[in-house]
This record gives structure tokens, sequence and C-alpha cells, in this order.
């Protein structure tokens, strides 16, 4: 059943109002998804700080962000590689110095279809790494200042958690034996949504509701993700998938995570938001379906606890 809380349409930008005085950190917003979530909320005049690997590419967004809305929008950026732990440290000791508050986190950045397996400098398997570590790690040393703005943590998804084993593999979580692309990816994505959901639970039993934590994905969007990381055949596929209908713009696919960092009328925190379409791939925004395998609480707990061994984070709650 289609979600009808904001009409036939679903969320757009249209139902953003001003957003002056407010301040969002994105992961990955050189390109695709993020780079539309930037250049919307810079357009309704948030400021904006990019946290991304690649300084050159940062620049280039930038000018880009600035020639399209005008040279007076507010946006930066701190370089950081989600891969490497120490990297996320300096980039959070960065962000706490340079601001003041953070409105909304946006854990949008992500590696998917590794097509041989690979290890990140602490020894994680790649997407693993990437997609969960580094935002976990990332998450906890922002987590105080998100708190002091009554701001929310976004965590971007992707329908991928329904593949794969649909668990966590805790005991090869590296991958020593058996890898592959997609069941990589798909645990990675599944661990993001689980520590989302885990996180939520322990805001709960703290009595805190100075943060929120909103769980969306930008359903078959295109951008780089694939063409940036995966196989040959996949690029192949994924650029020819593009060419049809079942593919939306990268715009489009920023439209949850933008609706996630700042719709006041979202209230259900325990949910998957995204296209509400074909499949759920394309569509109107909204709330969609949320399968039962990625908030079983055993699995999330173990995950937590993991997730801080490996990546000394200690969180304020």
């Amino acid at each position: 059943m289609p979600d009808t809380t904001f009409g036939p349409k679903g969320w757009t930008p249209e139902r953003l109002g001003n957003l002056a005085g407010k301040t969002y950190a994105i992961t990955g917003a050189n390109a695709g998804a993020g780079y539309q979530a930037a250049r919307i909320l810079l357009g309704k005049g948030a400021s904006v700080v990019m946290l991304n690997r690649s300084a050159e590419k940062s620049r280039a967004a930038i000018a880009s962000l600035k020639q399209d809305l005008g040279a007076h929008v507010d946006v930066g950026f701190i370089r950081m590689d989600l891969a490497d732990l120490s990297s996320v440290r300096t980039a959070a000791e960065e962000a706490l110095k340079t601001l003041p508050r953070i409105d909304a986190l946006i854990n949008n950045a992500a590696i998917a279809q590794v097509p041989s397996r690979k290890l990140t400098p602490d020894g994680f398997e790649s997407q693993l790494g990437t997609n969960h570590y580094g935002h976990f790690l990332l998450n906890s040393l922002l987590f105080d200042r998100i708190a002091q703005s009554h701001g929310r943590i976004v965590v971007v998804a992707s329908l991928g958690y329904n593949m794969g084993l649909k668990t966590i593999n805790f005991e090869d979580m590296n991958w020593n034996k058996g890898y592959g692309a997609n069941t990589a990816y798909s645990q990675s994505k599944l661990a993001q949504m689980m520590f989302a959901y885990e996180l939520q639970d322990r805001l709960a039993a703290a009595g805190r509701s100075d943060v929120q934590v909103f769980v969306c994905h930008p359903g078959s969007s295109a951008t780089s993700l694939i063409s940036t990381s995966g196989s040959r055949l996949m690029r192949a596929i994924w650029w020819l998938m593009t060419k049809t209908p079942m593919v939306q713009t990268a715009e489009q696919g920023s439209y949850p995570e933008v609706m996630c960092a700042t719709e006041q009328a979202l209230t259900e925190q325990r949910a998957l938001y995204g296209p509400t379409g074909r499949m759920e791939a394309i569509g109107p925004v909204g709330r969609g379906t949320l399968n039962p395998h990625a908030h079983d609480k055993q699995v999330m707990q173990t995950l937590w606890q993991r997730s801080e061994e490996a990546t000394g984070a200690t969180w304020p709650l």
C-alpha cells in the first residue's frame, strides 16, 4: 500500500522552507545523490560541509555549486577517507573545530560491488569498513555536536539489504572465505541499517530525544556508485539500466535523504524511507517497506559490540 503522507507526488523539495542558519554535513557529496542533496539544501539557504575523500573532486564540486547557485552559498569540505579510521578521526576533529552546529549528519557515502576482496588500512573488508565502520566511528565522534543542535542522523541504506545473507556473518565478517561482491555489499548496507535502529533503541533507553535517527535509500538512481567501484560487467549492466524507466535521476535519488534531514512531519523513526513506486525502486518518496531482519535485536546488539571493538568508538549514551 503506497504511502500517501505527502500526497500522490510524494515528498519533494517544494516542501522545504528557508534553511538559513542550519548546517548539514554530508559524506560523499562531490557527486551523485550526495551532491544533489547539497545543491538542494544550499538552494534553501543552508550551510553544507562535504566530507569527501578527494580534495580535487571536492573543489570541482564546490565550483560547480557556486556557479549554479551563486558565489554567496556557504559550502565547504573536509577531507575524509571513510576506509581509514585515522582519517575519520582527523576529519571529525576538524568538523568539531569549524562547525558550531550540525543539524543533520547525512551518511551518504558508499562503495559498492567491489569485484575482488580488498581490505582497508585497518584490515576490514573494504565495503564493510567504508560503508559501516567508518560511518559508525564518525557518528560517535560528532554525536554530541548533533545533540546540541537537537539534530538528526540520516543513514542512506540500500535495497541491497534484502539480498545476500540477510544477517551479519559474525563468523567471518571480512569474507576470508566465499567473498562475493554483492553479498559483501549487502552485508555492509544491512550493517548500516542495524547501526541506526540499534542507536534508536539506545537513545530511547537513555530517555533522550535530542537526536533523531532516520534510515532511507535512494532507490534505483543514476549515480556514479556502480561505475566507481563495480566490475566491468556490473558497470555495463548498470549503464544499460540507466537507459530504462527503471532508473531515476540522481536528483530524485537525493530526495529521501533531504527529506530525512529536514522534514518535520516525519515522526516514525523505525522505518525505511524512499521511493514507493514500482518495486520501491522509483516513484513518489515516502515510507516504504522495512523487513524484520533489518532490526533483529540480537544481531543488532552483537554488531554494535563488534563495531565498538573494531573502531574504538565510544558513544556518550
